[in-house]
């Protein structure tokens, strides 16, 4: 797909103040373990939500930075959509909560996207859609995850992955932003490479769903109601497709990898982006990381990495290559230009 004169003008993001220093997250493994994992990975400490904070408080406290950096009249916000695959509710939808919550009209439409890793770029993709209408004034895009209450911290697979996280977007028309190339893809046969067996209607939540369990001969425990990951699949999947996407969104854009301010790539883990700069032969300089002090935030991993690490690095016209992949099996690639982009302190809660 493509779109033309729409844009992303101002970001914010927040995060849980509680950093967890991943070489410290010893209560369940002995510390040569740990250590022999994290650094592996590359992501040495992630921020943790308290109990009582969901991804709706993060996207919210991003949201009224944005709004207040950038003296947006709440009036004008016609349309917003909340992404994440921990809402507050089954139902009703947390976005027309963050409707109410942030005081915007009751004309303004709402509606939450269920998606995993690569989900900014395809929320990215609906927004840019939807303003095409000339009905539509301003757009918020808001993206949160709370990772770490998904997984098990008995699972060495992934208890030293996951952090949390919230981002804001504003999105508007303006012909100076040219035109913007999206390619999102999905893969259904995959579906039990990353998953969540218990706790859906499919198989509703019991005392068996809630029990842990021993799953595999290295002794990893964890309930079928938080989540598990096949990282050997996973990665196979990333190598044999990802490069793939963006050689053919290159061509569809009409792009050079030489073009690009930036490449930002989904916070996975370190040895996974290291193998794509390399196999792309990308620009190392121009790829900016967040793995090390987030670690993987899902789909909020790539606007944090633009918020944390290209403040002050937005004026003008930027051009980025933004790719992401995730739990479906989906992965999402996008060539998308940012002109003065105002990018918000980061704001813990």
């Amino acid at each position: 797909m493509n779109f033309n004169g729409v844009g992303v003008t101002a970001l914010a993001a927040a995060v849980p103040h509680t950093i967890i220093d991943n070489y410290k997250y010893t209560e369940y493994f002995p510390e040569d373990q740990v250590k022999e994992v994290v650094d592996k990975v590359g992501i040495y400490q992630r921020r943790f939500a308290d109990e009582k904070t969901c991804s709706s408080d993060l996207c919210f406290a991003a949201a009224e930075k944005l709004i207040a950096d950038n003296d947006i009249n709440r009036e004008e916000i016609d349309l917003l959509v909340f992404i994440s695959q921990t809402p507050d509710y089954r139902m009703p939808a947390t976005s027309v909560l963050l409707q109410h919550r942030l005081g915007l009209p009751n004309s303004t439409i709402a509606f939450d996207v269920n998606l995993g890793c690569s989900a900014f770029i395809y929320g990215l993709s609906i927004v840019f859609s939807m303003m095409q209408n000339k009905g539509l004034r301003k757009a918020l895009l808001l993206d949160g995850e709370t990772r770490s209450k998904v997984y098990s911290p008995k699972d060495r697979r992934s208890a030293f992955l996951f952090g949390d996280g919230g981002v804001a977007a504003l999105i508007e028309r303006d012909d100076k932003f040219g035109e913007s190339f999206f390619s999102l893809n999905s893969d259904g046969s995959r579906g039990d490479l990353i998953k969540i067996n218990g706790g859906g209607y499919r198989n509703p939540s019991s005392i068996e769903t809630l029990k842990e369990k021993v799953v595999d001969e290295f002794g990893n425990i964890r309930s079928d109601e938080q989540g598990y990951m096949n990282g050997g699949d996973v990665f196979n999947f990333v190598i044999r497709e990802i490069p793939k996407d963006i050689k053919k969104m290159l061509a569809y854009s009409g792009k050079d990898l030489q073009d690009f301010d930036f490449y930002v790539l989904h916070q996975a883990n370190n040895f996974i982006n290291s193998y794509l700069a390399k196999k792309l032969k990308l620009d190392l300089s121009k790829i900016p990381t967040t793995i090390a002090k987030y670690g993987n935030t899902s789909s909020v991993s790539v606007p944090l990495t633009i918020v944390d690490q290209l403040q002050g690095k937005m004026d003008g016209e930027r051009l980025l290559l933004l790719s992401a992949f995730g739990v479906g099996m989906t992965w999402a690639t996008a060539v998308v230009p940012f002109v003065d982009c105002k990018i918000s302190n980061i704001v813990e809660v």
